[in-house]
C-alpha cells in the first residue's frame, strides 16, 4: 500500500510540475542601428529570428527604419522561422531631437499569447520635465491571459549616454503618470538604460528616484555584462518591475542577458554584426503555476495522510 501511494504521489507531483512549467518571456534588445542595410544580411536576420522568437514580447530599440520596410521584412522572417506562432508589432513614431538621427521603439509579440490593450506616446512637453528625454517612452499595455499577472504595462527607454542620470530620474515621473492614467500597479520598465560604467556615476545614483524609491525591483544583477564586446563589461540593459504583486509573478532568478554569441557559437565579429548588446529577458509565471502549487500541496498532504 505504501509503495503504491508513493508512486501515486510522485506521479501527481510530476503532473503538477508540468502544469507549472509554462512561462512567459519578456525581452528587451538594442538592435544597434537596425534598418534596411541590416535586414538585407541573411545571416544576421536568421540570428535575430532565433533570438526574438524565444520571446512572447520583445522590445526592439535602435530601430532606424526610415522607409518603413525593415520591420515588416523582419516580421515576415519571424513568421516563416516559427510557424507555430504568429508575430506582429506595434511601434512608436520616429523619435529623437535631431532629424539626422531618430529611432523607434518596436514591440514584437506573439498574437496567440498576448494582445495590446492600450498604447501611449509620452509627450516631451509635460510640465516639470520639458525635453527630459531624447527619445520619449512609447508605453504599451498588454493582456496576457496565460500569465499569473494577466495584464501589465511596459515602459521602454533607450537613454542618451550623456543624459542618462536625468532620463532615468525622469522615468519615475513617467511611471507615476502611467499608474494614475491606467489605474494599474503592474508596470515594468526596460531597455538600454546605459545604467552603468561611465554613464551612471556612483555619486549620481542618489539623484535617480528610479533607484532610490521603494517598491521598485531591479531584476538584472549589478556587474552583469550585457555587452558583446570582450573589451567592455557593463550592465547597460535593465529590467525594473514595480510592485510586489508583479515581482511575485516573476520566475525567481530568471532575469538575465541572453548570450546569443555563446548559445549560437558565433565569433565576436559575427555577434557584433547582429548587435553590440545582448538582449535582456525575464520569465513570468504561467497562470497554471499558482493552481498547480496549491493542488500539489493538497495532494501531497492527502497521500502522506494515507501513508501514516
Amino acid at each position: 500500500m505504501k509503495s503504491s501511494s508513493l508512486l501515486l504521489l510522485s506521479f501527481l507531483l510530476g503532473v503538477c510540475g508540468v502544469q507549472g512549467a509554462s512561462s512567459f518571456r519578456i525581452c528587451a534588445f538594442n538592435l544597434h542601428h537596425f534598418g534596411e542595410s541590416k535586414v538585407k544580411k541573411s545571416n544576421v536576420v536568421h540570428t535575430l529570428a532565433r533570438i526574438i522568437t524565444r520571446c512572447d514580447v520583445c522590445l526592439l530599440q535602435e530601430v532606424r527604419d526610415m522607409k518603413g520596410k525593415a520591420v515588416p521584412q523582419l516580421l515576415d522572417h519571424l513568421n516563416r522561422y516559427d510557424p507555430d506562432h504568429e508575430y506582429t508589432s506595434v511601434a512608436s513614431e520616429r523619435l529623437g531631437r535631431s532629424s539626422a538621427y531618430q529611432e523607434q521603439y518596436v514591440f514584437v509579440y506573439r498574437t496567440d499569447t498576448v494582445s495590446v490593450t492600450g498604447q501611449y506616446q509620452y509627450p516631451d512637453d509635460r510640465e516639470g520635465d520639458v525635453d527630459a528625454f531624447s527619445r520619449e517612452p512609447f508605453i504599451v499595455r498588454f493582456k496576457a491571459p496565460k500569465t499569473d499577472i494577466k495584464e501589465f504595462v511596459l515602459i521602454p527607454q533607450h537613454t542618451t549616454p550623456i543624459n542618462t542620470t536625468k532620463e532615468l530620474d525622469a522615468l519615475y515621473d513617467v511611471l507615476q503618470h502611467v499608474r494614475k492614467m491606467w489605474k494599474t500597479e503592474n508596470v515594468m520598465l526596460l531597455g538600454d538604460f546605459n545604467a552603468d560604467c561611465g554613464y551612471l556615476a556612483k555619486k549620481n545614483r542618489k539623484h535617480v528616484r528610479l533607484l532610490t524609491a521603494r517598491n521598485l525591483y531591479w531584476l538584472i544583477p549589478e556587474k552583469t555584462d550585457t555587452t558583446v564586446r570582450s573589451s567592455t563589461s557593463c550592465t547597460y540593459d535593465r529590467i525594473v518591475v514595480h510592485g510586489e504583486r508583479f515581482a511575485r509573478s516573476v520566475v525567481p532568478t530568471s532575469a538575465a542577458p541572453f548570450n546569443f554569441q555563446q548559445a549560437y557559437r558565433l565569433s565576436e565579429d559575427q555577434a557584433l554584426e547582429v548587435s553590440d548588446h545582448y538582449p535582456v529577458e525575464v520569465l513570468l509565471k504561467g497562470a497554471a503555476d499558482r493552481v498547480s502549487l496549491s493542488v500539489g500541496t493538497f495532494l501531497s498532504l492527502f497521500v502522506l495522510k494515507m501513508l501514516t
